[in-house]
């Protein structure tokens, strides 16, 4: 049985990927003000992706009888000294959702809820990649330094990205 614990953490968790999904979408925008189109559908299909994160979270809470409840999403920062400071944010952001999933785990395991806890590895594991994809992005950034065609081939390249549908994800 689900404890109003771990219900309370796991909407809180569910809130932080709603959370995720407006950042990315304030990032997209940003990038799309700079015309770095490929920059801006990098974070736009992020921000979808962590859509998908948040209604896997909902329909976890749905499924084991717990009750949803959505809290207020706070306005997302719009605007950095430069492309590559968003992305370091991103790198931030999803350290951060790391160490709130790793928590929620740890809860999980407390409470002995091995429903929650098996749901959990599955983003364990997601955010290795998450971690992993913002830190190649800002280790690229690195690489080319001011080069306004590294810029240039970089969000060409971040353009390329396309999304597995959900269905592959889970």
């Amino acid at each position: 049985m689900l404890s109003k614990r771990m219900e309370k953490a796991l909407n809180g968790q569910l809130n932080k990927e709603l959370f995720s999904s407006y950042l990315y979408l304030s990032m997209a925008a940003y990038f799309e003000d700079m015309n770095l189109t490929g920059m801006a559908k990098w974070m736009r299909l992020q921000a979808d992706e962590e859509h998908e994160h948040s209604m896997k979270f909902y329909d976890f809470i749905i499924k084991i009888s717990g009750r949803v409840v959505l809290e207020q999403i706070d306005k997302p920062k719009s605007s950095w000294d430069s492309p590559k400071a968003a992305f370091e944010d991103a790198l931030a952001h999803e350290q951060f959702i790391t160490k709130s999933i790793n928590e929620l785990t740890d809860l999980a395991i407390e409470e002995k809820d091995h429903s929650t806890s098996t749901f959990l590895h599955w983003f364990i594991d997601e955010q290795v990649e998450e971690e992993a994809n913002a830190g190649d992005i800002v280790r690229k950034f690195d690489l080319i330094g001011d080069s306004k065609s590294g810029l240039y081939m970089l969000d060409r390249e971040l353009g390329t990205r396309t999304n597995a549908p959900a269905e592959e994800q889970a």
